[in-house]
């Protein structure tokens, strides 16, 4: 493994602020916040990178708020200052990390998303059942309140694994610091943090090398805490899952959730992203629909439309595209 070349002087430069406030700004030009702070923006740049120079960079509190989507979802926004230093780390190592990612690691990647990952679990399945003439048996995984369950110690460490730059590792220990789950000091990465969605990965990774690399499953994919393995052996899943939740509590600190973890046959039908998969096709969640028929019926211009008639594309919906009334709907 190659480590992280780039270091902390490299990386904080004016030039390289504006370039991340340009990525920042991308559809948020007409927030007041960020309005306020572009009123000043250039005094504000170089007010961060002196900062950041001089290594007096300390991160603000977080805003909470909550949002469904469609479940319940407590979401820590932070300020615009430390929003574009985020894009700045982001834009900076994500090339880097996600070469060390394995192949089907589907969560918050170019190129990768939901559909492809839904894409790889049926190729998957026909491998396994060799095209339907085995029964392929899935063990579903989900972790614990993941993102507040992340523990700081481990994955600062886990980062001194790929970056040998003190000053890089002290600016991404700022961030990961900057946040706590209520009651667990050092516990827990914010939702709403471009940050968040890299380090978490980074994270996982090493659950996905011990799965890979010492296990040496073959059909394993995984989206953020959704993971899923395939077999045409029940027992040797039934074993697989205590190895599982041994690595995962004694190197990552992390639980499988109890109630969102289950073995079962892909003939009886996998819940995964958003659709159910079976054998030989692949329907619609039913919580997914009903909150696409909301959607619909409150928002009825043509790109909502075209964006649901899109998502309908990966599955059998035709039915259910014209319940919906995208029949004549075009992409």
């Amino acid at each position: 493994m190659k480590k992280f070349i780039k270091t902390y002087s490299e990386i904080v430069t004016i030039s390289n602020l504006l370039l991340a406030w340009e990525e920042f700004l991308v559809g948020k030009k007409k927030r007041r916040d960020v309005v306020i702070f572009q009123g000043r923006l250039m005094n504000n740049i170089f007010n961060l990178y002196h900062d950041l120079k001089e290594k007096n960079y300390c991160h603000s509190d977080y805003q909470a708020f909550k949002i469904s989507d469609p479940k319940p979802r407590n979401i820590h926004k932070a300020i615009v200052r430390d929003r574009l230093l985020h894009h700045l780390l982001y834009q900076e190592t994500y090339q880097y990390f996600d070469q060390q990612f394995i192949y089907d690691s589907y969560s918050c990647r170019l190129n990768k998303g939901t559909h492809r990952a839904i894409s790889r679990l049926a190729e998957f399945k026909d491998k396994v059942s060799e095209n339907n003439y085995k029964t392929v048996w899935v063990l579903k995984c989900d972790i614990k309140k993941f993102f507040a369950s992340i523990n700081h110690k481990i994955l600062k460490n886990i980062l001194v694994k790929y970056i040998e730059d003190r000053d890089l590792l002290w600016l991404f220990g700022q961030v990961i610091d900057s946040f706590n789950t209520p009651g667990k000091i050092g516990i827990g990465l914010p939702l709403g943090n471009l940050t968040s969605q890299l380090l978490v990965n980074i994270y996982m990774n090493e659950f996905d090398q011990f799965v890979k690399r010492t296990l040496k499953i073959k059909y394993y994919l995984r989206y953020a805490d959704d993971f899923l393995f395939l077999k045409d052996n029940k027992e040797e899943l039934i074993s697989l899952r205590t190895k599982l939740e041994i690595f995962l509590n004694e190197h990552l600190c992390l639980t499988l959730h109890p109630n969102k973890t289950f073995l079962k046959t892909i003939a009886s039908g996998v819940d995964f992203l958003g659709w159910v998969q079976f054998s030989e096709h692949r329907t619609l969640r039913t919580i997914t629909k009903r909150r696409m028929f909301k959607k619909i019926k409150q928002n009825n211009k043509p790109a909502t439309k075209a964006s649901y008639l899109a998502m309908l594309k990966h599955g059998n919906a035709h039915k259910l595209t014209k319940v919906a009334g995208l029949v004549n709907e075009k992409l």
